[in-house]
């Protein structure tokens, strides 16, 4: 997948054969050498994504040569494909298993083979006249076949002059098996009779007549079940983002011609329509142009309850239809969907690295080559203080075996992919793993009014009604002669009275009045609805509680609409963009983090206050013009605080940017978007406390995997190099130290919004 802008050309690369976070560490290493070249190389994701000069005499060929002459293979990813029905085609879960089942073989076979020879060292009683020999005929095969993936690698890395975990696996399992060949063959080993007891500290002899295979097999066997379960948690980690591409519809019934067409989704094209019956998915973004429904956009925005669309309303691609039948006109096709740029999003949190984690990669490309210094030291310690051969050879294998760095490695790209896949199945996007440190550190949150907070839309909000005035006769004159007139004050109303009355009567006489209302005939009664000066132009005065709540309305920032009929005032309609239901609970999330919130808007300052004193704001800042809400921003980061943003319009884009956490709204513009750090697909602020929850809960299961990795590391070396580690029982703790960071990871895919 390459892209190009103006003096830059990006493109992601699959990369093959890393074993490693030493390999992966190389290959950046390789890459960024090249003139004009930045890349990142993802062990867990297998990935590199690399920025070169597009100007430079540079192609995707020359990097993947780069990649194939460091010694791994590289080609760009095909793109998914939608399904094809072929019942013959495998799928993605067979593949997985295909690629797996040759590591799965070496792992059934060292395991059963190994059993044996470890119990036969273990247990002096297992140890009949011939059971050394019996042991080299069953760890032969561990060491030679099953450990044949370690070797290779290896020798291709010593052909580049470098070494990797491999090469410390691979030297340890061989010099382990080699000495007990020369022990059995040239010592005492091969006596008949003989027999050692099992220890997991170095013994002190000479070691001629000591044999290491249950540690060659126990070793090899031990990292590749490590192996074999650190890859199949790695493809449950990605398997969120797998789902999300999966989720899009196969086919679509197109209509063309006033004919019903069956064609693949991706044929589909900008101003196709396309009919979506109840129970199938929306094949792509679009519009309404006919029918209405309830759709169960639970699948991208975690959001359990259907939204009623009907014509004119946007739908999303891959939701489900679950109710009428729709005619929609797409508006987006292919990669430009809401669905795929969620997909895209996500992949590119995935692959990218924390600050922590840059440290860790710096220090796994230098920790091999300081291991095998170390692995000599202490065989030359161990000669040089008399102890034997047996015990410097022993504790400098088990130097080599417990110092592998994968756990390192896998700390941060694990819990990426199952923090950011977790995040996506709930509706929230995390650009990076940059993002997760800025969440960690945020202390105030500024939150845009409008669309936001509010609805975003004028709505009908309260009726006052003068004595002796039914409120349904008011919404039902009222909303009739409104539903008439196009302004959206208007429409509020309309749309109001209909979801409270029911069905409106259509109007006998309709006349606009510019500036002040409509008047007309609803039901044979003269109707007047529109402001004050509109009914003092016929005389008619506000009884002093519908005067008293017109002057309550206007004070709170709110619309207040006058309605009369045959002669009289009746009522006092507010109208206002009213606030969502939840955002008073997300305020009182927010500030459960101990976050302070900021109402930001540019509406008048009654407004805003009003808005801020219903969802339990205390600083207001209003009157902003759209241009001055960066500096809004500025102005708080000056005063030292970290500031998060929440917004959803065009005019809240560079505010997004400007902020140290932009948390833009999914029903907002692409500008928003673009420009925010983290995504919400819901138009709920609730996700926005559930967004940085997630966000800091991710980058400590970060945090705990690469103390416990280095933890480790660092505890285990200093008893190995002492001799107080058998080589066996390092390969198994190594094994286990890369399945606990993985298993720590999958950890955050039981993560539940609050709200759940």
């Amino acid at each position: 997948m390459t892209t190009t802008t103006p003096g830059a050309a990006r493109v992601e690369l699959a990369i093959g054969g890393m074993t490693c976070a030493s390999c992966a560490a190389r290959i950046e290493k390789k890459l960024n050498r090249m003139d004009g070249v930045e890349a990142t190389v993802n062990y867990a994701t297998e990935k590199a994504k690399i920025t070169f000069d597009a100007d430079a005499d540079i192609s995707v060929a020359d990097l993947i040569a780069t990649v194939e002459a460091t010694g791994y293979t590289a080609q760009e990813p095909t793109p998914p494909k939608a399904e094809s029905g072929d019942a013959d085609e495998p799928t993605d879960e067979e593949k997985a298993d295909e690629e797996l089942r040759p590591l799965k073989q070496r792992l059934i076979t060292a395991v059963a083979l190994a059993v044996p020879v470890i119990a036969m060292a273990m247990v002096p009683a297992l140890q009949i006249e011939y059971w050394q020999w019996l042991s080299l005929t069953l760890a032969a095969p561990v060491v030679v076949y099953a450990a044949w993936p370690f070797h290779r690698a290896a020798w291709t890395n010593a052909k580049h002059g470098a070494a990797t975990m491999d090469t410390l696996i691979s030297v340890g399992t061989v010099s382990a098996f080699l000495w007990s060949l020369w022990a059995l063959f040239f010592g005492t080993a091969g006596t008949p009779g003989m027999t050692h007891p099992f220890e997991f500290t170095i013994a002190r002899t000479d070691g001629a007549g000591n044999i290491y295979l249950e540690a060659a097999a126990g070793v090899t066997a031990f990292i590749l079940a490590g192996r074999y379960f650190e890859a199949r948690s790695k493809r449950k980690a990605g398997a969120a983002l797998k789902a999300l591409m999966q989720l899009g519809a196969k086919e679509v019934t197109v209509l063309k011609n006033g004919r019903e067409v069956t064609v693949p989704t991706a044929e589909l094209s900008v101003g196709d329509r396309f009919l979506v019956r109840p129970g199938e998915k929306i094949a792509t973004d679009g519009t309404v142009v006919e029918g209405s429904s309830a759709v169960d956009a639970s699948m991208l925005t975690g959001e359990s309850v259907p939204v009623e669309v009907s014509a004119g309303d946007s739908v999303t691609g891959a939701t489900l239809n679950a109710g009428g039948r729709l005619v929609v006109e797409a508006t987006r096709v292919g990669a430009d969907t809401q669905l795929a740029r969620m997909a895209k999003l996500v992949e590119d949190a995935q692959n990218g690295k924390a600050a922590a984690q840059r440290l860790a990669d710096k220090i796994s490309a230098v920790f091999v080559p300081v291991v095998i210094a170390l692995a000599l030291g202490t065989l030359g310690f161990w000669l040089g203080t008399g102890s034997g051969l047996t015990a410097a050879f022993t504790a400098a294998v088990a130097v080599l075996i417990i110092a592998c760095p994968c756990a390192l490695g896998l700390a941060t790209p694990t819990a990426l992919m199952v923090g950011t896949g977790r995040g996506a199945q709930l509706g929230i996007l995390i650009k990076g793993p940059e993002v997760l440190e800025t969440t960690r550190k945020v202390d105030t949150i500024v939150l845009d009014k409008t669309g936001t907070v509010t609805t975003g839309r004028m709505t009908l909000v309260k009726v006052h009604t003068a004595d002796g005035t039914d409120e349904t006769d008011v919404l039902r004159l009222a909303g009739a002669l409104e539903h008439s007139s196009e302004h959206p004050i208007a429409q509020a109303v309309a749309t109001g009275a209909a979801a409270e009355v029911g069905t409106l009567p259509t109007p006998e006489d309709f006349a606009g009045i510019p500036g002040l209302g409509v008047q007309g005939v609803v039901d044979g009664h003269a109707v007047l609805v529109g402001r004050e000066k509109l009914l003092e132009e016929w005389a008619m005065e506000l009884p002093a509680g519908l005067k008293s709540a017109k002057d309550a309305a206007e004070k709170a920032g709110r619309t207040a609409i006058a309605v009369a009929w045959d002669g009289r005032a009746r009522a006092v309609l507010e109208v206002a963009d009213a606030v969502k239901e939840t955002s008073a609970e997300a305020v009182r999330r927010l500030r459960a983090l101990g976050l302070t919130p900021i109402l930001l808007t540019g509406d008048n300052k009654a407004v805003a206050e009003a808005v801020a004193a219903e969802v339990g704001i205390d600083e207001v800042i209003a009157e902003v013009m759209p241009q001055d809400k960066v500096d809004v921003v500025k102005r708080l980061q000056g005063e030292g605080r970290s500031v998060a943003m929440v917004g959803d319009g065009v005019n809240d884009a560079a505010a997004l940017a400007q902020a140290d956490l932009g948390l833009a709204m999914g029903t907002g513009t692409d500008a928003a978007i673009e420009a925010g750090d983290l995504t919400l697909v819901r138009g709920d602020l609730r996700a926005a406390a559930d967004a940085i929850r997630l966000s800091r809960k991710t980058l400590g299961t970060i945090r705990s995997n690469l103390f416990w990795a280095f933890a480790y590391n660092v505890a285990a070396l200093p008893l190995a190099a002492a001799g107080l580690l058998n080589p066996m029982i390092a390969g198994a703790a190594m094994a286990f130290s890369s399945v606990f960071v993985v298993g720590n990871s999958l950890r955050l895919r039981g993560f539940q919004a609050a709200d759940r």
